[in-house]
């Protein structure tokens, strides 16, 4: 928002900047530039932590299901349906009944 401002203003008008907590009087001329390149260093950082938090994310990912760990709530992977000894699927499985 302040970029777009001063883009319409004169360039020779005074401005003023805070610099480590400090105000100082510049044109703006000088200060343009300076926050041009502090807004596409911000996207770069942004972008570069976007890449960071998938990658962890995907570790993440991957460390739970190497080691099994579940969250309170989730359900356990299901494993594939087995059949049983007489041919058919979910039957008694190996309970001897007399």
């Amino acid at each position: 928002l302040v970029i777009e401002t001063l883009r319409e203003v004169d360039p020779t008008r005074k401005c003023f900047r805070m610099v480590g907590g400090v105000l100082v009087e510049r044109t703006v001329k000088e200060v343009l530039p300076a926050l041009e390149s502090n807004r596409e260093q911000i996207s770069k950082l942004i972008e570069a932590l976007a890449q960071q938090l998938q990658a962890k994310g995907r570790e993440l990912s991957e460390f739970r299901e190497r080691h099994n760990i579940r969250l309170l709530g989730e359900e356990e992977p299901k494993a594939p349906a087995r059949e049983g000894p007489e041919g058919g699927k979910g039957g008694p499985g190996g309970v001897l009944v007399s």
